[in-house]
């Protein structure tokens, strides 16, 4: 930790001497907080370490409802991400504490010890699990083709030579770059922006998720869903690789909330009541060493 003052220094090399400091997030006594610097040993119970004491701060990206409606500066902000960062907060005995960042770098910022969590809709890959660990997963997403109403295109096939909209680092962008021949995979910062894209003609078309391409075309005229596209998806809670105690935690508060009804309850209120799938309900996530 920089600036740290001698008597501090005197101070915890005592407690390490005795035994009593457990393992924090950061990597070589380095910590972070809200503003990137700041304290990791508060802790939860036993060996988890948060990087304030009694609070577990979340990263998210934020708008991209039905998971984040509004973003954390609203009094409202609410979602099935946030109703899952609360519970799992409320289980570790924690404050949550929202903050919103971009997507394209939250597993990076994650990893380092930026936030404790991200829930942020993130799907779990093999790709960003060499940066974090994932928890077991809490939902199972499939990808959704966005189109003016009325247009041509009613396939994943159409796209050969279109230009599609996909918000940054998403795996609906790595769909339209690996999976189409779509002419130009156009990123946005925010999901809303990718399908504002297709509202005002900038795009052909977009790809994400499909709850969220629901949602804006209920709320949004002028667009439709032109095709589901299977990808069965897991999303799961990413933290750093540096805090396996806190990855047992969270993965046995997700499991609770499994068992006693509480991520059915989410299908029924954000999603018009779909079944919780055998996926997410036993599902469990390896992440490598």
């Amino acid at each position: 930790m920089r600036g740290t003052r001698l008597w501090l220094s005197i101070g915890l090399l005592a407690l390490l001497a005795s035994g009593l400091i457990a393992a924090g997030c950061g990597s070589g006594g380095d910590s972070s907080s809200t503003s990137g610097s700041g304290d990791t040993s508060a802790s939860t119970g036993g060996d988890v370490t948060t990087i304030s004491d009694g609070t577990l701060l979340i990263g998210t990206d934020a708008p991209y409802p039905p998971f984040e409606i509004g973003t954390p500066a609203d009094a409202n902000f609410s979602g099935f991400d946030v109703d899952v960062g609360n519970d799992v907060a409320e289980k570790l005995g924690l404050t949550p504490e929202f903050q919103d960042t971009s997507f394209d770098t939250i597993f990076r910022d994650v990893a380092a010890n930026q936030f404790d969590i991200v829930v942020a809709a993130s799907t779990i890959t093999p790709g960003r699990q060499k940066t974090v660990n994932f928890s077991d997963p809490y939902y199972e997403a499939q990808q959704a083709l966005v189109v003016p109403t009325g247009s041509d295109i009613a396939t994943v096939d159409d796209l050969a030579g279109k230009i599609v909209s996909a918000q940054d680092g998403t795996t609906g962008e790595t769909y339209g770059n690996d999976e189409t021949d779509a002419s130009e995979v156009r990123g946005f910062p925010e999901g809303p922006d990718a399908i504002a894209a297709v509202v005002t003609g900038q795009v052909d078309a977009a790809i994400i998720d499909e709850p969220v391409a629901v949602d804006a075309v209920d709320k949004q005229d002028g667009i439709e869903i032109a095709t589901t596209i299977p990808t069965n998806e897991l999303y799961g809670i990413a933290m750093s690789k540096e805090n396996p105690a806190l990855l047992d935690a969270v993965n046995q508060a997700l499991q609770e909330m499994k068992d006693d009804g509480t991520i059915q309850s989410l299908y029924d209120k954000y999603l018009g009541g779909s079944q919780a799938p055998d996926s997410v309900l036993n599902g469990t996530t390896q992440n490598p060493g």
